[in-house]
């Protein structure tokens, strides 16, 4: 027998519970679901003997009884191999909130994904639709959601060949706009911090950066992350900024905190902007405040959810959504890349700011 095929023989059923527990299966039915009048003991007994047998409901077919659930998923696809919390990170914690936001503002709950689980774990929740950020190369958890009939909102590239809705970005030239920016202000080595994973932000941001430079004939200075969080990050900027050549400009592509970041660079006896030009790709809200204000590049989680939020619920209510959209990226400006506030560095700057970075 093949692994589906013995993972459905294992599956325990309503009627096994009855069995075990000597009871019907509507009592069974009823004792799970909170419904009937049934004693408490009655109730607890077979709420016990279903765990002991480790039942879990099929949610599917909750779904067909009950019409909709009205919950929607949210899953954050970066790290899949670390069991990580994602909303620790700012620009998640923002997504995460504008997500909850619009989906109560539809009418529906939010269930947060963990960005690991059980091959069966994804479909058997009892979901009317399921907003994927950051996929993976031929996400898996996209696949299985698509398969299973659950509406799906996520990037372009996760649901090509497919009806399916989207939004995104042009990770890409988002970071070549940052990066020519970088280039105007003088700077002529710029290092980059990312993350080897397959999430398509993170895959496409650094081959900007290296097909940037190998077109201006430049080694590349990049550091890549095995996992998330500031100590690493950080642990990283101090690495490029040690290189025998170090970078006249830095961008970091990973969340951080910019005030830790420029404390950091501080000890290294580097100055911002005056020996480093620095951006940062953060939605931490302190990065206009810090001292120098850190610019940085935003790929908007408010405006993102609330378009994903919108396309999902058009999909499970039937009023249906043609093709995606494609969402430009905000960068922001600051005096942390800004020659212009350091006396000797404004030379041929034209100084745009805030701008959009796609193109």
């Amino acid at each position: 027998m093949d692994e589906p095929n013995r993972k459905a023989a294992a599956r325990v059923r309503l009627v096994d519970v009855a069995r075990a527990a000597g009871v019907s299966k509507t009592t069974v039915s009823d004792a799970l679901n909170g419904a009937g009048r049934l004693p408490d003991a009655t109730r607890e007994h077979v709420r016990q003997v279903a765990r002991r047998l480790g039942y879990r409901p099929n949610a599917t077919a909750r779904r067909l009884r009950a019409g909709r659930s009205r919950l929607l998923g949210l899953a954050a696809r970066e790290f899949v191999e670390h069991p990580w919390f994602y909303t620790e990170l700012a620009y998640f914690a923002r997504l995460t909130a504008a997500t909850t936001r619009a989906g109560m503002t539809h009418g529906y709950g939010v269930v947060l994904l963990p960005t690991t689980g059980p091959d069966d774990y994804w479909t058997d929740l009892p979901l009317d639709g399921v907003f994927v950020v950051d996929p993976v190369e031929g996400d898996p958890l996209v696949g299985d959601f698509l398969a299973a009939g659950v509406a799906v909102v996520s990037d372009r590239r996760a649901v090509a060949g497919t009806p399916w809705p989207w939004v995104d970005f042009d990770y890409g030239a988002a970071l070549r706009g940052v990066l020519d920016h970088l280039e105007e202000g003088g700077a002529r080595r710029v290092a980059a911090v990312g993350a080897p994973t397959t999430a398509c932000y993170h895959r496409d941001s650094v081959q900007a950066y290296l097909d940037w430079n190998a077109e201006r004939g430049r080694d590349p200075l990049l550091a890549q992350l095995d996992g998330p969080g500031f100590e690493p990050t950080l642990a990283a900027v101090e690495s490029l900024l040690s290189d025998p050549e170090p970078p006249d400009a830095l961008v970091v592509l990973v969340e951080i905190s910019p005030s830790l970041l420029l404390d950091r660079i501080r000890k290294l006896g580097r100055s911002v902007p005056g020996d480093l030009l620095l951006v940062c790709a953060t939605e931490d809200p302190t990065a206009p405040f810090t001292d120098p204000p850190v610019s940085t590049l935003s790929f908007l989680p408010v405006e993102t959810a609330d378009i994903a939020v919108g396309m999902l619920v058009d999909l499970i209510e039937g009023r249906g959504v043609a093709g995606g959209r494609l969402l430009q990226a905000r960068f922001d400006v600051r005096a942390s890349s800004d020659p212009r506030s350091v006396p000797g560095r404004a030379a041929g700057f034209p100084g745009r700011r805030p701008r959009s970075s796609s193109r």
